[in-house]
């Protein structure tokens, strides 16, 4: 079976109860592309990808749909049953714009999945469980603050909290996650994530100033070199997350002993066909990390929770969802919803959702 229409759909998410902080600023809310596609059996696919706005990552929204209009046409006939080739033609029709392609990657393997009665998990791999944990992650805000959301999050039965440090003197960000620590006490775990916001020296001040708190810090610093300056310097195990860009990185990563585990999303790497790889990459390092992405709507949700129940319980981290700064939800019966601090996983086949007809309006593009 095979894709004859790919439609394009723009649609706006604010943030309920926004903004929402990082080290590189507020965000008022998300715009995010959808992507249906139809096989020659009228069955409809959907893929999503949400940028976190224009300065998180070298990608915004505006260029997804741009790449998207590009590598629509070399989707056409693409089979359902076949992701490495429909990459093998997004790949030769446009290089890199990995966020984009996975888009079209999500959406294949949600109809590849209703084709065949399965659920995304299971031409994955098979779920390894039936409901995966979840985390929150807390905005940069003021040390009490945080704290006091850190309880409100742990009562809501979330048991790893990431804390949303860099942008301001490193000394807040300490007394921060101390207070943090004292608030919710032993048994949570604890995520100091500076999405690149801190320099070398500041992440050293940072270990060094929590040195007696059980913590992981993800991605400090930009770039590999940064993670190779930081060697052996810190009292934490480091994760990196945003410049884990492909298997390669990955690989190389590990094979350096610059990291502990990763904080992987499933768009940044190009959709689930591709992520499978480096699933499969940690899973024979024992290296530990999370299914996650930087934003969207229950599509995204769905594809993290999907994927996430494939891996080792034992390794897998948590899945983020942005579901709680959401006002509203794609599917209401059937879409992943967070229950004390975790997300079940459907069985129902592809992605599990039913997208009712004209939700995100007309689209803003069409391909046949």
């Amino acid at each position: 079976m095979k894709i004859r229409t790919v439609r394009l759909y723009q649609h706006d998410l604010p943030i309920l109860g926004g903004p929402y902080v990082m080290s590189s600023g507020p965000i008022e809310a998300l715009d995010t592309t959808l992507v249906e596609i139809e096989t020659e059996d009228g069955v409809s696919g959907w893929g999503e990808t949400c940028p976190l706005g224009p300065v998180y990552a070298p990608a915004f929204a505006e260029g997804a749909r741009a790449a998207l209009r590009h590598l629509a046409p070399y989707a056409l006939g693409a089979a359902v049953d076949d992701p490495a080739d429909l990459h093998r033609r997004m790949d030769d029709a446009l290089m890199g714009h990995a966020y984009a392609k996975a888009a079209l990657d999500i959406a294949l393997f949600d109809a590849w999945g209703k084709t065949t009665g399965q659920s995304v998990a299971s031409l994955l791999g098979g779920a390894k469980m039936d409901r995966v944990p979840s985390y929150y992650a807390l905005n940069v805000a003021a040390p009490e603050e945080t704290a006091r959301v850190a309880v409100e999050k742990l009562g809501q039965g979330f048991r790893r909290l990431q804390i949303k440090v860099g942008g301001r003197a490193v000394e807040a960000d300490i007394e921060t996650v101390r207070r943090v620590a004292e608030a919710v006490g032993p048994g949570v775990k604890l995520v100091a994530d500076a999405n690149r916001g801190l320099s070398v020296d500041a992440t050293v001040a940072l270990s060094e100033g929590l040195r007696d708190v059980r913590l992981t810090i993800e991605q400090p610093c930009d770039g590999l070199h940064s993670f190779s300056a930081l060697k052996g310097r810190l009292h934490h195990p480091l994760f990196m997350d945003e410049s884990s860009e492909d298997l390669g990185i990955v690989e190389r990563s590990i094979a350096a002993e610059l990291v502990d585990g990763f904080g992987l999303k499933v768009t940044r790497l190009g959709g689930f066909f591709p992520m499978t790889k480096v699933r499969d990459l940690c899973a024979a390092h024992g290296i530990p990390h999370t299914v996650d992405d930087s934003w969207g709507g229950d599509i995204i949700t769905a594809a993290c929770v999907q994927l996430g129940a494939t891996v080792d319980p034992a390794r897998l981290e948590g899945v983020w969802t942005a579901q709680p700064y959401i006002e509203r939800a794609y599917d209401k019966e059937n879409g992943p919803r967070l229950e004390e601090g975790t997300i079940a996983v459907s069985e129902r086949p592809g992605l599990g959702l039913e997208i009712e007809p004209g939700l995100f309006g007309e689209p803003v593009a069409v391909f046949a």
